[in-house]
């Protein structure tokens, strides 16, 4: 484990380094150097493991290695090439950590980095489809006890994550995940109203999305709150 010296002492060279480099120039430095020898390391050991669960669980004991790192770059970073920042990004995602995978989305659509070559897409379109399953996988295994609290803390990210990529372009079935998740999310945190407009979006731009029955059934719910009848 590192300690807390040497945490600091990461997220300031990288903070350095990062403010030094110009926007759309390759991150140099030997802060970046290490990590980079890192994440070579850290690849190679997911490449040894064939199962999904056993590769995110792998992937989040490997990721408090890179926080110092990423929390200098976010702090001081002018948008240099940086395939670290981006690959956590996406690693955050993977295990779940959605707070800290937007923190880097944020930076990295506003400095328009691209997302590391194995992937075919573009930053925006990643981190929305990413995190829109994401969204959706812990939904559908939360339990009914705390089903209204993983619902208001989901839909509080969406929220966020809208502000963020609104205006972006991107194709619609990718878009219209997203308002299906935050749709689901709204339901789930007890906003009948609001969670029918995000299906009803999602349902605009994808006819499959498979909204439909959802959207119906919300609807009932709110015209029997209207009514005072309890919904079933």
């Amino acid at each position: 484990m590192t300690s807390p010296a040497r945490r600091h002492f990461q997220r300031v060279t990288a903070a350095q380094s990062a403010g030094g480099a110009e926007a759309g120039q390759q991150q140099s430095g030997d802060q970046y150097e290490l990590m980079m020898a890192a994440l070579y390391d850290a690849r190679l050991s997911l490449k040894k493991v064939k199962s999904t669960e056993a590769k995110v669980a792998m992937k989040r004991e490997l990721l408090p290695q890179f926080e110092a790192y990423i929390a200098g770059v976010l702090e001081a970073g002018n948008g240099a090439r940086d395939e670290i920042v981006t690959t956590v990004m996406i690693w955050r995602l993977d295990v779940g950590d959605l707070e800290g995978a937007l923190a880097i989305a944020r930076y990295a659509i506003e400095h328009d980095l691209d997302t590391p070559d194995r992937f075919e897409r573009d930053t925006p379109s990643l981190i929305t489809e990413q995190l829109a399953e994401e969204v959706l996988s812990q939904i559908e295994s939360v339990n009914d006890e705390t089903r209204q609290q993983l619902g208001t803390r989901l839909a509080a990210i969406m929220s966020d994550a809208r502000d963020l990529i609104d205006g972006v372009d991107m194709h619609d079935q990718i878009t219209a995940k997203f308002h299906k998740a935050y749709g689901y999310a709204l339901r789930d945190a007890g906003c009948p109203g609001a969670a029918v407009e995000q299906l009803k979006r999602a349902l605009e731009l994808n006819d499959r999305v498979g909204v439909k029955r959802d959207i119906e059934n919300l609807e009932r719910q709110i015209k029997k709150n209207a009514s005072g009848q309890p919904s079933v």
